[in-house]
């Protein structure tokens, strides 16, 4: 019996050092990427732009909002990386918020802050789609009266 709980032990212990190690290298992964990508805009922004055409200059803003949003959304998910982290360090990591049962390992690798099962994630998904079709259904049924009236 020792024995087996040593075994079990040593398997949590093992997979956290695995799963934080998988955690820190995305954030390390993600903050070089979203750094990366506020020099190039600021490099791209102090770039003179007297010389260009109107068309021209939209152009580069649209790719300035673009650059802009993939910052903003690997910024967020840096946030979530280390919201993982720290459930991690809890010890509630890796486990679903819905049945409670452990993530499995593959899951965690391709989302790293997944805080669902598979299964949980799209029961989930499931019941938001059906909620939006409802609440379409109803707008769309509101508004067909209001225009009636």
């Amino acid at each position: 019996m020792a024995t087996t709980t040593k075994r079990a032990k040593g398997a949590a212990k093992s997979r956290y050092i695995e799963l934080k190690q998988m955690l820190e290298d995305r954030r390390r992964e993600l903050m070089n990427e979203v750094q990366g990508k506020m020099r190039d805009v600021r490099s791209e922004g102090a770039k003179d732009r007297d010389v260009l055409d109107q068309g021209e200059s939209s152009e580069i803003d649209i790719q300035e909002d673009i650059e802009l949003a993939l910052i903003q959304m690997k910024s967020e998910t840096l946030n979530k990386i280390n919201e993982a982290l720290r459930r991690l360090d809890e010890g509630t990591y890796g486990n679903c918020f819905e049945c409670g049962e452990e993530i499995s390992p593959a899951r965690l690798r391709a989302l790293p802050f997944a805080v669902r099962c598979k299964d949980c994630e799209e029961a989930r998904e499931t019941a938001e789609q059906r909620e939006r079709m409802m609440a379409q259904k109803r707008g769309s049924t509101g508004l067909f009266f209001d225009i009636s009236n």
